[in-house]
Formats: structure tokens, sequence, C-alpha cells
């Protein structure tokens, strides 16, 4: 929620929630969206995370 409405990278999100350095290997952070949007998400119209390409993910108030 801190970071609302930017963009927070794959890399940044292992470090604040997990105290990792980046691995190119790990799904960590997708499994744990994957899992987020399913809480979030799935039971409402309108997302409130979103991906976005090569950059991460942002949190975006409903409107």
């Amino acid at each position: 929620m801190e970071n609302a409405n930017r963009v927070v990278s794959k890399t940044i999100i292992l470090e604040k929630v997990w105290d990792l350095n980046f691995d190119p290997g790990t799904t960590a952070v997708e499994t744990h969206i994957s899992k987020l949007r399913q809480k979030v998400d799935k039971p409402f119209a309108e997302q409130l995370i979103h991906t976005v390409r090569n950059m991460g993910y942002s949190l975006r108030a409903p409107r």
C-alpha cells in the first residue's frame, strides 16, 4: 500500500518481503501474486493488482 499506483519490480518485492537478493530463476513472486489475485481480485469486477510487463506489479485503487 505504500507504493499504491506505482510499479514495484520483482527485485524490490523479493528484497522487501523475503529479504532476498534477486534470483532470476525464482517464481516466488509470481506464485504469491497469483494467490493474492485469487483472494483480492477474483471476487470483484475490478482488478486491483496489475502486471506491468517487463517492469513489475502495481496496486491500483478502485475507481
